[in-house]
């Protein structure tokens, strides 16, 4: 644990400026939860972390962008944050622009923040989890929604405005969990599947995970593709102009894009969507797995390309579009099959 006063913590922000609140946190010893508390009266306040508050502040906002990332992925949508879904395990918010999954039970910490920058004052929400890491953050576009964003400190702020934050240990990742004595099992029940959501059931039931039971699946279930498969994936999603779902997300948050990808630019490690309103930036250097995966669904085979990094972590998921009128799923199921196939053994 860092020895670091609020104050140093202020001064170490002020000293650099321009540099990412989670890069800055991680060059201190901090958690980023931990560097937005230090503010707190210094532009940060202490709100309800729940979503059902979270959520109610952030319909007021007007047009936002939702920003929701794990260590190798970022994934930004504007839109509204509007009809949204309560839930004690799991919540939603469901529209266009804006689709989240959300699991209150790892939103624990929230400040309203109020950042100075060279266009002027940038308002955002952000949310963190028990060991202090963003769970999903939401920033004002407009400045016209001052009176909506000091009506929200006021409601959800909490009485307890503490500038030093006691966080818990990070729980580390579950390693790839396989188990061949159970694959006849699991191919057996994999053909009987009729939603996408039953194969994290199926495989906790054989106490495996989703990278253990993929990586012994085998055809015509999965099929191993080499890192280089995504950009080459990306790159004909674009060329094609089909519409894809892609999920990136934490044990907090899962946040998707529903449409197409237009624009690809790779800078140095990261490969780039950069469309107006739908960005997502991947370092493609943590790729460490990736396959193609089929699951049956009442409506038809579900297709993905599923990428992880080195611990096992998913990293995000990419799916064809499948809602009436709007059918990739055929020309998503034609670039997936194109995609170059690993030359290895299943991982046992």
């Amino acid at each position: 644990m860092t020895d670091l006063t609020p104050e140093d913590i202020r001064a170490a922000r002020a000293a650099e400026p321009k540099m990412r609140d989670r890069d800055l946190a991680e060059k201190l010893g901090l958690t980023e939860a931990q560097l937005v508390a230090a503010h707190v009266g210094f532009g940060a306040t202490a709100v309800v972390a729940h979503p059902d508050q979270v959520m109610h502040a952030a319909a007021s906002f007007g047009e936002t962008m939702a920003l929701t990332r794990n260590r190798s992925c970022v994934h930004e949508k504007i839109g509204l944050y509007d009809n949204y879904h309560p839930g004690s395990h799991a919540a939603m918010v469901l529209t266009e622009e804006i689709d989240l999954r959300i699991f209150p039970s790892h939103w624990r910490h929230a400040y309203m923040v109020e950042t100075k920058i060279e266009a002027g004052l940038r308002r955002s929400l952000q949310i963190f989890d028990a060991a202090g890491d963003a769970v999903h953050k939401i920033f004002l576009r407009e400045d016209l929604v001052e009176d909506p964003w000091e009506q929200a400190k006021v409601q959800i702020a909490l009485p307890d405005q503490d500038t030093q934050l006691t966080v818990a240990a990070r729980q580390p990742p579950e390693a790839p969990k396989s188990d061949p004595g159970k694959l006849g099992i699991l191919r057996k029940e994999w053909v009987r599947m009729t939603d996408t959501h039953q194969f994290l059931r199926l495989a906790s039931k054989l106490k495996m995970n989703r990278l253990g039971a993929y990586r012994i699946a085998g055809a015509p279930f999965v099929r191993a593709l080499p890192p280089g498969a995504i950009d080459i994936m990306l790159e004909a999603v674009r060329d094609r102009q089909i519409e894809v779902m892609l999920f990136v997300g934490n044990r907090g948050c899962i946040q998707i894009h529903t449409g197409p990808i237009k624009t690809l630019k790779r800078m140095g490690p990261w490969q780039n969507v950069m469309d107006p309103g739908f960005k997502l930036h991947l370092r493609s250097d943590h790729v460490a797995e990736v396959w193609a995966v089929e699951k049956p669904t009442q409506r038809g085979p579900a297709v993905s390309v599923e990428a992880f990094d080195a611990r096992g972590m998913l990293i995000f998921q990419v799916f064809g579009l499948g809602k009436e009128g709007r059918d990739s799923r055929p020309a998503w199921r034609e670039i997936v099959e194109a995609l170059p196939a690993l030359e290895v053994e299943a991982v046992q």
